[in-house]
């Protein structure tokens, strides 16, 4: 029995569209990209919250095979990410192989006729050689339960699901939260709202952004001199690769960054006592390094104000604090980050012999090279277990992982369209050495992140440089795979 698809992608984000993309260029075009919404962009569609951009620079934020010249400013904007997005997908001829509006909800391995049944939440199936799952890791919004959060008479939303329709203008708003989206649509309302209150559980490290637009003479000879962009792009990389030993625990290059946060907050915030409260009681890198040259004056202005005591409730009025404050509000946002831990969404996958992806991955999320994972064929993660980074761009990992898949499809072809299964013991090898490099790193830290899971496992950062990913994924050899005929 032939499937219908020899690749099947779940998601229309960067990962999805690059692999697509990398499908074309290597001449495979029998696959397509389901994605549950009814536009592409991932991410870059999703959060569009005032501010909302990427903290990595913009010459290293887009793909090899897809520069960006063009491109504004040093760290760009979302609209820009999400127009790079539709315009990969345009130049590339890629849009009659995606598949919008269509949810997957099930998949299962097929131990007979070896390839994967696709249930999508419309009741149609269909089947695939190969499923690629480009489900990504921050696309699904986390809301703690709060008691009476139903109560609130105000207006209130999630930043991914930000409410363009409501009018912040001279409000009474409350921010739940204060790290990575937070920092940056805080310093867009706050001039605008009547007046802010920013919950803190803990404050952040945050280190200068130095964020301008590109001259228009830089952009010209970006687009104009012949290797000036991509040699620019190679400074780039080698710099932020430099940098990964700031995520050394207790190295000299943290110190120093330490001290250059502290120099920053101490420069941008006059107010002593305000400056204890935003200053972290957690060694640097044990939650995600923030960029941001505008937080500290929005949080130091007359109409803000920074409430470090716990939310005990929510009623019709606002917000009640420990101390028994009540807090009125007309608005509220949620600007409490995303489920991550999960790898896998609300998706059911089933593997060989009925294995189930959740009951494995119970004890925390893994797999090999976080692409590949035992007892599930033909299986591949994008930005999967241990590869989100903390130095340097996610896009050259993706690549990495593009890359790998080839491969991947290609040793299929060589051994005669037998299915690979990469061998039990070659991911928990690979997962063991990953978990003792971790035990150095700043995210093994004492205290508590999104990087980790309930058992505070690392199960989010890659624990060494892009390059080092890169040269473990160049050459796959067919010794790692059982070869299923």
């Amino acid at each position: 029995m032939k499937p219908d698809l020899d690749v099947a992608i779940l998601g229309a984000g960067f990962s999805g569209i690059g692999l697509g993309i990398s499908l074309l260029q290597s001449g495979r075009s029998n696959f397509a990209i389901f994605e549950q919404e009814t536009e592409i962009g991932g991410t870059w569609r999703d959060n569009s919250y005032p501010g909302a951009g990427c903290d990595t620079e913009s010459h290293l934020y887009c793909f090899s095979f897809g520069l960006n010249p063009t491109v504004s400013r040093v760290y760009a904007r979302q609209p820009e990410i999400l127009a790079y997005i539709h315009r990969l997908v345009a130049e590339n001829a890629l849009r009659p192989h995606i598949r919008l509006g269509k949810k997957v909800s099930k998949l299962s391995w097929d131990d007979t006729n070896r390839f994967w049944h696709i249930v999508l939440s419309d009741g149609q199936t269909l089947t695939a050689r190969n499923f690629a799952a480009a489900w990504g890791q921050l696309n699904r919004p986390l809301v703690p339960v709060i008691p009476g959060q139903a109560s609130f008479a105000g207006h209130a939303f999630h930043s991914a699901r930000w409410r363009h329709d409501v009018d912040l203008t001279c409000k009474r708003v409350g921010s739940i939260g204060n790290a990575a989206s937070a920092v940056q649509y805080i310093p867009e309302i706050a001039p605008t709202v009547g007046h802010l209150t920013v919950f803190q559980r803990s404050p952040n490290w945050i280190v200068p952004r130095l964020d301008r637009a590109y001259t228009q003479s830089e952009l010209q000879d970006y687009q104009t001199i012949p290797d000036h962009f991509a040699d620019h792009r190679r400074a780039l990389f080698a710099w932020r690769e430099s940098t990964f030993l700031r995520m050394k625990a207790g190295s000299e290059d943290a110190l120093e960054v330490e001290q250059i946060a502290l120099a920053h907050l101490a420069e941008q915030v006059p107010d002593q006592d305000l400056r204890v409260n935003l200053t972290p009681d957690y060694p640097l890198g044990c939650k995600r390094i923030l960029r941001s040259d505008d937080y500290y004056p929005a949080i130091s202005r007359a109409n803000v104000c920074l409430e470090t005591s716990p939310i005990e409730r929510i009623v019709p009025e606002g917000v009640v604090t420990s101390d028994g404050t009540l807090h009125k509000l007309d608005v509220l946002i949620y600007g409490t980050g995303f489920e991550t831990r999960s790898f896998q969404g609300p998706v059911d996958v089933h593997g060989r012999s009925g294995r189930d992806l959740r009951s494995l991955w119970r004890g925390g999320a893994h797999a090999y090279l976080g692409i590949f994972v035992a007892g599930f064929p033909n299986l591949y993660l994008l930005y999967g277990p241990n590869t989100n980074l903390g130095h340097n761009s996610i896009l050259m990992m993706l690549e990495a992982q593009f890359g790998a898949i080839l491969q991947a499809l290609a040793l299929q072809d060589e051994v005669g369209g037998a299915a690979l299964d990469v061998r039990e013991e070659v991911m928990a090898d690979h997962d063991a050495v990953v978990q003792n490099q971790m035990d150095k790193s700043a995210w093994a830290g004492n205290c508590n992140s999104w990087y980790k899971d309930a058992n505070g496992r690392v199960i989010n950062n890659w624990s060494g440089t892009v390059k080092e990913y890169q040269d473990l994924t160049k050459v796959l050899n067919r010794s790692l795979f059982e070869l299923l005929d």
